[in-house]
């Protein structure tokens, strides 16, 4: 597969769209603070500039700061804008009576005032905005007020905080473009485990090789070999079985096609009958071969798909047994159950039962009439087993018996058993021999919970 062909959404793109989208807001809120300090330091500097030259002009103040003759066009506010941060400046001089001594500028001389410091005036026709610093000599005989045009000093804050901002703005699309280059190549091996993952076969057990071992894909790679190894495992275990159960019901099959031919052969008697007999024990062990490998997929299905769940194995034993009492008492056999009480543990209810139903079917179908057959439970040792205390049917010795008993020659019933075992981490042991001279199959779960005494 091509994955520079796949469309929709990219890991790159999203990772480029959160860190450009954290990072524009990060930048709105910086160029936002340089704006505003810009225009307040550009504020600060002409409240600064207004008082230095009222601090450097006052000792002329008693001098009327008169202007020479034909001096007039060093006011000139053209040669005064000359440079970018200069301004012109209005200067006014008063004695202490408010009597007016001098003025040079362009700014109409304001309202005599007896306070002293920084203020916004609003002088002329039409009255227009001026910021002014005033101050009185140290023999409060003269008073001078130095004045700017409030729109030239909002001029300057714009244009120092303009330069401030002005490198930030060239700064994010520099940014996203180095940061979305960064990503890209940064993504480079997990973009290689994507093409090695694709590139994976569940039927070869070749594990997946992480491209550069990086803490982060490292538990990735783990998972996706874990779960290369169980589909194997499973598959390898599904190709044995179907191996087994072709050659299983290869017999039946054949048999029942004999049969039938026989039957329709056959005049109707007793032949007829015996044929009809065979033909329906090889269809019962037709049918058993298909109800296991059903119960065999049931639990490997489980395995790699089904999560476990808390199950009461005390209650799931109770209704097995109830369901097999009324054939084990038609049969001669008596069926009881044997439990303190809550076994509980995690696992699949449905294949816990399936193993239990195995167990007690074949119990009541290898042993004779008058056998009891108990399910016992123990929570505390972790075990559940099926015992039971009747010798082989008479005529049929040892495991021969058991063969021709059992529908399956190859025992898959015990098969499903260690399959349901091995998925909950448990053990199944197979005809234990008791001292009572019982004989038991027995599954041991681990760590089993707190419960009871039996």
């Amino acid at each position: 597969m091509n994955l520079r062909a796949a469309t929709g959404p990219t890991l790159t793109r999203h990772l480029l769209a959160w860190a450009l989208g954290a990072l524009t807001l990060v930048w709105a809120a910086f160029i936002g603070f340089a704006y505003m300090t810009g225009e307040h330091e550009a504020d600060e500097l002409t409240d600064g500039h207004l008082a230095s030259v009222s601090s450097l002009l006052l000792p002329l103040a008693a001098g009327g700061l008169r202007e020479a003759e034909g001096a007039r066009g060093l006011t000139d506010g053209r040669d005064l804008r000359a440079h970018d941060y200069q301004r012109s400046l209005t200067v006014v001089v008063w004695d202490a009576q408010g009597r007016l001594i001098s003025r040079s500028g362009d700014a109409p001389a304001p309202a005599f005032d007896a306070g002293e410091g920084f203020a916004t005036l609003q002088v002329g026709a039409p009255a227009r905005a001026w910021r002014s610093f005033s101050r009185w000599d140290s023999g409060h005989a003269h008073r001078v007020t130095v004045m700017l045009s409030q729109a030239e000093r909002d001029d300057l804050a714009d244009d120092i905080a303009e330069q401030v901002v002005a490198p930030g703005l060239w700064l994010l699309p520099a940014v996203a473009l180095v940061l979305g280059m960064a990503i890209h190549r940064g993504l480079r091996p997990l973009r290689r485990l994507a093409e090695q993952v694709h590139a994976l076969d569940t039927r070869d057990a070749r594990k997946l090789q992480a491209p550069v071992r990086y803490e982060e894909l490292s538990a990735t790679v783990d998972a996706i070999n874990r779960l290369v190894e169980r589909y194997h495992a499973a598959l390898t275990r599904e190709r044995a079985l179907a191996n087994e159960f072709a050659h299983e019901l290869r017999t039946p099959l054949a048999s029942l096609a004999l049969q039938a031919r026989s039957v329709r052969d056959t005049a109707p008697g007793r032949a007829q009958q015996e044929a009809l007999r065979l033909l329906e024990q090889d269809a019962g062990r037709a049918g058993e071969v298909l109800h296991h490998l059903l119960a065999l997929a049931r639990a490997s299905r489980a395995e790699l798909h089904e999560s476990a769940q808390p199950v009461d194995l005390d209650g799931v034993a109770r209704r097995v047994v109830s369901d097999f009492a009324p054939d084990a008492h038609a049969g001669g056999r008596e069926l009881g159950l044997t439990s303190p009480g809550s076994f509980a543990l995690a696992g699949h209810p449905v294949l816990l039962e399936l193993a239990l139903r195995n167990l007690v079917q074949n119990a009541l179908a290898h042993t004779a009439r008058g056998t009891q057959v108990e399910v016992e439970l123990d929570p505390q040792r972790g075990w559940l087993q099926v015992c039971d205390d009747g010798p082989r049917r008479e005529g049929e010795p040892g495991e021969a018996a058991s063969q021709r008993v059992q529908p399956l020659g190859l025992g898959l019933g015990h098969r499903v058993v260690e399959k349901v075992a091995a998925l909950h981490g448990a053990s199944f042991e197979p005809d234990i021999a008791l001292p009572d001279g019982r004989r038991c199959w027995r599954l041991c779960f681990p760590s089993p919970p707190e419960s009871g005494q039996a």
